[in-house]
């Protein structure tokens, strides 16, 4: 069994430059011998038709052709004489036996010549003599010749020809098949030369090495199919980072926590530190840290694998932003930012679960006040976009850098990897994008350094 694919494609190429190789050779071939045969058909029945026309001008009528035609058994255009004429005379051409010979019919559709079926005197249907040759004088029609039999063999110089035709024929044949052996080597070797890069690219990737590239040699499947496996390896190489950097940052945030209260409870329990009301609500807000970060990746993994529950109810974009204003009306007038609602008038429910897209809103929200400073403004507003109503939460913080805009949604991203808090575990804006995609709907981000940032919430109505 053949396994390789050059071979196998140099053979197909081979097999198919064979059979048309044969097929044209044996189509030229029978063409040559039909065209052959029909041309002598016509110069036979061209010579009678002359000869039974200078007979009727001679003689004006067909008056005693038969027996002129029996003596001129030895013209080129009769043959298989009956058995009863007289043969040719010592010294004259021996006539070819053929199996064609005439038949001729007068005005009055009635044998004068006959031949095969015909017999002399017979009248001959209408329709055969359509299919024979007319013979006219001074533009009358006054005789058909109708031929009868098979055309007649080749000749000599005919069948020499043919010979000569095949030799050419084998040439052609062998350098086809010369050149479709070369044809099919370069071709074999192109298409699969993309192969091998891929499938040298594929083992390095299964050894651990994800970051491969192979070259893009044609616009064709092939091209577009190292495309994909170049943008699949990227992909890989991005998640694998942004794997390792989740693991690290989970680490981080569940070490810094441990940390603190492993040390209090180990230090209160040698008796080092007494237990104070003070040092027992340090250990419960990390509890509660670690318990908020526990959730958090719980809410993440149920909606990217599709097993997030949500209660869905028929709600005014308006009314989910006013209970987003009353909830961090406090913490914006302590923080001295202005928080307000501007939106549309006339809008369309949308069925959402109000609790997850609170919870939505309120990650956004906290992001705005971190980097938003004093006497700056915070914007929940709400319009209509054809089928959809967005959602959007404005700032005038410090912005995004646009390096960092694109990865905003990545779970433990942080645009400021230096501020990194306690409360903050990296999951918001992550846990965001997953609620929202999870009601079929789309979350962006717009920021410029020092102007602010927008993330907007397309939800369908």
């Amino acid at each position: 069994m053949i396994r390789s694919i050059t071979t196998r494609l140099i053979l197909a190429f081979l097999l198919i430059g064979i059979t048309v190789l044969a097929l044209a050779s044996g189509i030229t071939w029978w063409l040559t011998v039909r065209e052959f045969k029909q041309l002598t058909l016509d110069q036979a029945r061209d010579r009678f038709a002359a000869e039974m026309t200078y007979y009727y001008q001679t003689h004006g009528s067909w008056q005693g052709v038969h027996d002129y035609y029996q003596q001129r058994n030895t013209v080129i255009f009769r043959f298989n004489a009956p058995r009863n004429l007289p043969g040719p005379q010592p010294g004259e051409p021996q006539p070819r036996l053929q199996t064609l010979f005439f038949a001729l019919s007068g005005e009055d559709h009635r044998v004068v010549i006959p031949a095969g079926d015909y017999q002399l005197g017979d009248l001959v249907p209408d329709a055969t003599l359509t299919e024979g040759s007319a013979i006219t004088v001074d533009g009358t029609t006054v005789g058909t010749a109708l031929v009868i039999g098979s055309p007649p063999p080749l000749g000599g110089l005919e069948e020499r020809y043919l010979r000569r035709t095949n030799v050419g024929l084998l040439y052609a044949a062998l350098v086809g098949l010369a050149l479709a052996l070369v044809i099919g080597i370069v071709l074999a070797r192109a298409l699969t030369h993309p192969i091998r890069d891929l499938t040298a690219a594929i083992r390095s990737m299964a050894a651990g090495d994800l970051k491969q590239q192979v070259a893009i040699r044609s616009r064709d499947e092939l091209g577009e199919l190292a495309a994909a496996f170049n943008q699949m390896g990227t992909d890989l190489d991005r998640l694998q980072s942004t794997r390792r950097r989740m693991t690290a940052d989970i680490a981080h945030d569940l070490r810094n926590p441990l940390t603190v209260i492993g040390g209090y409870i180990e230090s209160m329990h040698e008796g080092v530190l007494d237990p104070t009301p003070e040092r027992l609500e340090t250990v419960q807000a990390e509890v509660k840290h670690l318990e908020r970060l526990v959730e958090d990746l719980r809410t993440i993994s149920q909606a990217e694998a599709g097993e997030l529950s949500l209660n869905r109810e028929a709600v005014a974009p308006v009314r989910l932003l006013e209970r987003m204003l009353q909830s961090y009306r406090p913490l914006a007038e302590k923080a001295s930012i202005a928080l307000t609602i501007e939106t549309q008038a006339d809008l369309p429910e949308i069925h959402v679960d109000p609790d997850r897209m609170a919870q939505v809103l309120g990650n956004l929200i906290t992001n705005s006040f971190r980097y938003t400073p004093a006497r700056g403004k915070i914007i929940l507003a709400a319009r209509r976009d054809a089928n959809s109503v967005v959602l959007s939460v404005q700032d005038t913080g410090q912005g995004i850098a646009p390096e960092a805009l694109p990865f905003v949604f990545d779970r433990f991203y942080r645009a400021d990897s230096s501020r990194s808090r306690a409360d903050e575990s990296g999951l918001g804006l992550a846990i965001a994008r997953s609620i929202v995609e999870a009601h079929g709907g789309r979350i962006m981000a717009e920021s410029s350094p020092g102007t602010g940032t927008t993330i907007r919430i397309a939800l369908p109505v």
